[in-house]
């Protein structure tokens, strides 16, 4: 219960997102960082889930990682991974937290 005695909604502290491809460079391509679209959510909610923790697969984790920054407009969030994710990761998708 928040101090006014209103309900807290836990589940809007975990989403979830799809990754949608490694960031790219010119002539690399950086395999910890990746661009995730959050699923159902306005480009102004996006900004404010910088520092949130993000894990892959959603149902299992295996591998975790950290929101750095926003890119774009869009809502899209630049993720860094631990280590560097799969190409079947691709296109799947992540569970948000904080």
């Amino acid at each position: 219960m928040t101090p006014d005695g209103s309900e807290v909604d836990w589940m809007s502290s975990v989403r979830e997102g799809l990754i949608l491809n490694y960031r790219l460079g010119r002539k690399t391509q950086y395999p910890k960082e990746c661009l995730i679209k959050v699923l159902g959510a306005e480009p102004k909610e996006a900004g404010q889930m910088v520092g949130w923790k993000v894990a892959w697969p959603a149902e299992a984790p295996k591998i975790h990682g950290r929101v750095v920054s926003l890119h774009g407009k869009r809502g899209t969030l630049r993720v860094r991974f631990s280590r560097g994710v799969l190409g079947q990761a691709l296109n799947s998708r992540v569970k948000i937290y904080e």
